[in-house]
């Protein structure tokens, strides 16, 4: 399966209330072991790809080295694989389209696009992350690269009681970067029922939303219209804890 059919395929993945169930992987090793279980597609989480090497999250991992990662990654399973690239390594928006040229030539069919300032404050302004949004779409040029745009209003926001405040600047933010020519809206740290409900029904995007501990089920998220589940650092971190039980096992055998 070439680069175009598989960034169609995973396009078409997306259905409202049929929600395709990424369990995030970080290496070669884990996208075949989450092939081999049944996935449709592979996709990367920043935080879990950057702890596996050592190094912690926001773009700490050196630009070189994920590339590598992402071409292995690409090598190991021949299905769609999209790339959690958090703020894309840039400010500049033809920067940001530069680096993720690289993931595209690297093989990858789709990227998560923050709109929090990586190493800065707050998010950057509607505008702003639009014009960003907008240069990538260009220098993807005939793939029809994923565009997953996320928004940090509420994972900014700790206190899930303050969240039903920031709906309206979600759903503003969603029909600008929809206009700049993003695939799809994520929304992670949003957990109530009743306000993914309302991005979902206001959002011309296909809604993806983060698997928390405090997030609904996969079914009740299904039937709220949610067209993608993540889970974000959680399989790392599972992954790690069992290996660290074993290899505890092992050492204290006496």
């Amino acid at each position: 399966m070439d680069q175009l059919e598989k960034a169609q395929i995973f396009a078409r993945l997306h259905v409202p209330g049929d929600p395709l169930v990424l369990y995030n992987i970080w290496d070669a090793g884990s996208a075949r072991a989450i092939a081999d279980a049944g996935a449709n597609a592979v996709a990367t989480g920043s935080w879990s790809v950057a702890a596996a090497q050592g190094y912690p999250d926001g773009e700490a991992l050196p630009l070189d080295l994920l590339v590598a990662i992402v071409e292995r990654i690409v090598a190991a399973v021949d299905l769609p694989v999209t790339i959690d690239f958090e703020g894309a390594y840039a400010e500049a928006p033809e920067q940001a389209a530069a680096n993720v040229g690289r993931l595209i030539d690297a093989g990858a069919i789709g990227i998560n696009f923050e709109d929090q300032v990586v190493g800065g404050e707050g998010l950057y302004p509607v505008d702003a992350q639009a014009d960003r949004i907008g240069a990538i779409r260009r220098r993807a040029g005939d793939l029809p690269l994923f565009i997953n745009a996320r928004t940090d209003l509420f994972l900014r926001e700790p206190d899930p009681a303050a969240h039903a405040a920031l709906v309206p600047e979600a759903i503003a933010r969603a029909a600008a970067y929809a206009q700049a020519g993003a695939s799809g809206f994520f929304v992670p740290g949003l957990v109530d029922a009743g306000l993914i409900g309302r991005v979902c029904e206001a959002c011309s995007l296909p809604v993806n939303v983060m698997r928390l501990q405090a997030a609904p089920v996969v079914r009740d998220l299904a039937s709220l219209g949610v067209a993608r589940i993540s889970h974000g650092p959680g399989p790392y971190r599972s992954a790690v804890a069992e290996l660290t039980k074993q290899a505890r096992a092992a050492l204290t055998w006496r």
